[in-house]
């Protein structure tokens, strides 16, 4: 549970921040406005518009940062009136109502505009899920009770990526070996050498004196400091920073 200090856009902002993305990273990714995503963690509703843009806003940023979408959406419903109104609309004075015809038009624009938002949302929704789907590993057939029966051979590890002669050079090197995707940036004596998502089977060397890393997936990288296995700096999954001595 987040603590109570805690507002919701600072809530977004530490989620973002812990995967290493900056606002435009996560605007191309779940094709939402970098402004529209600002306006969340700055909690300033009134840049996106009415409530269910907001919500609708919400609910694909949650799911991406791997935050409760719902929680977040109760949490946005609670700064509202019982009226539903935003705050500063609900302290206007009450207006003449426009004439029928008027108001139906405004209605018809209103619906229109709901249905494109709508459907926007659910095709982020389903580009997300798609993408979720081709990096996660396929499930494992379940064997039926005849081929439990049977003795079969053991099988084979599956291929994992290996350090290259080049990654277990000499003194003052380090060595970054990718068994999965990852995010990294590496910096070393002062100077950002690496940076961005890379697949797995990428290896990288690096020689100085000191190297800072910053890992997006530690249970998928590899360490290797002057030729020696250091293993992996966290768990998959884990965001991990790490200075060296070379």
């Amino acid at each position: 549970m987040p603590e109570a200090s805690e507002s919701l856009g600072e809530r977004f902002r530490a989620a973002r921040e812990a995967r290493g993305l900056s606002l435009s990273d996560a605007a191309d990714q779940i094709r939402i406005r970098s402004v529209y995503l600002a306006a969340i963690e700055e909690e300033t509703w009134n840049t996106i518009g009415a409530p269910v843009y907001i919500r609708g806003f919400l609910r694909t940023y949650a799911r991406f940062l791997g935050l409760d979408p719902e929680e977040a959406v109760g949490a946005f419903n609670r700064t509202q009136p019982a009226d539903g109104l935003p705050q500063s609309a609900a302290r206007e004075p009450a207006r003449d109502a426009p004439p029928a015809r008027r108001g139906t038009l405004l209605i018809w624009i209103a619906s229109g505009i709901a249905v494109i938002l709508i459907a926007f949302v659910v095709y982020n929704e389903l580009t997300m899920r798609r993408a979720q789907i081709a990096l996660a590993p396929s499930a494992s057939p379940v064997p039926s009770a005849t081929e439990a029966a049977e003795p079969s051979t053991p099988p084979s590890a599956v291929p994992t990526a290996k350090p290259t002669a080049e990654a277990l050079a000499g003194a003052n090197t380090l060595a970054l070996v990718f068994s999965a995707p990852s995010w990294l940036r590496v910096t070393v004596d002062g100077n950002v050498s690496m940076e961005g998502t890379f697949p797995a089977g990428t290896s990288k060397t690096f020689h100085g004196k000191n190297a800072q890393v910053r890992i997006g997936n530690a249970g998928g990288v590899e360490v290797y400091v002057d030729g020696k296995d250091v293993g992996k700096l966290g768990k998959t999954g884990d965001v991990v920073e790490h200075t060296f001595t070379l």
